[in-house]
């Protein structure tokens, strides 16, 4: 049964985020500039909810605090290198620096981002069903205005509207592959779950405040501050409320 729940959020993470990014991107680009943020400070909020409440607590039943701060700090550190490199990044505008890359290293750093997020919807599994629901809820919330960003740039190289679908269909079937590999090796190797744990925790930490530190350093009204905290909390709580259920 763990293995079919692996299976069904791997392909909502995936497969399904596509599908729905594309959708939203078929939306007058006005409505589409507004309602991108929004999903976008909702997703930072399952992001900390899942990794604060839920990964990194149940990682510290299982090895020595030192061990899993250690763990989530070089987790942090990685995925700062990671994005330098262009093989992680989470831009979700579509004309966005970082997409400044040609739609082949974007659709490569794709495939790579997603391979991760399949390890981290197995290990969030293995450890138990709900956090591997709540690991799940947070890959699906930021994949899909992720995946917004991802066709922006696309298109904006050139991609017609049906090969940059396809292209991201198939850059997107590396979280199967992720979440497959991932439950079998670590359901053979059980030690290295917490620390892969850690590592997903890390993940979340680093796209939530890469995501909320480039809004805060612009000037917002006082009105928009609000939405975007009520987002945000709106994240963070649809956490609690799932936790308080599937627990």
């Amino acid at each position: 049964m763990t293995f079919t729940y692996v299976l069904i959020y791997a392909i909502l993470g995936s497969l399904g985020s596509v599908s729905v990014a594309a959708l939203i991107l078929a939306l007058p680009e006005a409505r589409l500039v507004r309602l991108v943020p929004h999903l976008v400070s909702y997703a930072i909020g399952t992001l900390l909810g899942a990794a604060l409440l839920r990964m990194i607590p149940h990682a510290l039943t299982a090895i020595p605090a030192p061990a899993v701060m250690v763990t989530l700090l070089a987790g942090l550190f990685a995925f700062f290198l990671l994005e330098s490199l262009l093989l992680y990044r989470h831009c979700h505008e579509l004309n966005c620096p970082l997409h400044s890359a040609s739609g082949e290293l974007i659709l490569i750093g794709d495939a790579f981002h997603n391979l991760l997020d399949g390890l981290v919807i197995a290990s969030a599994f293995l450890t138990s069903g709900p956090v591997g629901m709540m690991a799940g809820l947070a890959v699906i919330a930021h994949e899909i205005p992720q995946e917004v960003g991802d066709f922006g740039v696309l298109l904006n190289s050139g991609y017609g509207r049906c090969k940059a679908y396809v292209y991201n269909m198939l850059s997107s079937v590396t979280t199967l592959v992720g979440a497959v590999g991932g439950y079998f090796i670590m359901s053979v190797f059980r030690f290295v779950t917490p620390y892969v744990l850690c590592v997903s925790a890390a993940s979340f930490i680093y796209i939530a405040l890469a995501d909320l530190v480039p809004e805060r350093r612009q000037r917002k009204s006082m009105g928009e501050i609000v939405l975007q905290l009520a987002l945000i909390a709106g994240g963070v709580f649809t956490i609690i409320v799932l936790t308080g259920r599937l627990t």
